[in-house]
């Protein structure tokens, strides 16, 4: 249904992209070869067929802005709102009385301290390398 609604919707942008370029402007636009307002071999005078296309514009602008309200409304159902709150881990007590209990800062359990967490569970807990000393002369 989204896909089909989406083909649609295509369709109406490239419509109303056409029926806006074919719009007369102050500057003659795309339409500046009718000569004088005859349209096309004077099917439509120039005041008929500003009319049309302005009728054409607002009709497709509504069909075009019906569409996209439709599909925002089918992307964002079947969602569950959540918080960024409820995705942050608890914390814990100290597993020592005198130990400190770890960052205090509002951001304590943030995307860097889990990626260093994960990098120490990796290296086996094991502390860093120091770098070597520097030679005596």
């Amino acid at each position: 249904m989204q896909n089909v609604l989406i083909v649609i919707h295509l369709i109406i942008v490239v419509a109303l992209v056409g029926v806006v370029l074919l719009q007369r402007s102050e500057g003659g636009g795309l339409g500046m070869g009718s000569g004088g307002g005859g349209g096309v071999g004077g099917f439509m005078t120039g005041r008929g067929q500003a009319n049309a296309l302005t009728r054409a514009t607002a009709i497709l602008a509504g069909l075009f802005f019906l569409t996209s309200v439709v599909l925002a409304v089918m992307a964002t159902r079947g969602r569950v709102q959540r918080s960024i709150i409820d995705g942050a881990p608890a914390t814990s007590a100290p597993a020592t009385p005198g130990a400190p209990a770890g960052p205090s800062a509002p951001n304590a359990g943030g995307v860097l301290d889990q990626l260093r967490q994960m990098q120490n569970q990796n290296q086996g807990g094991a502390q860093p390398p120091t770098p070597p000393a520097a030679p005596q002369q």
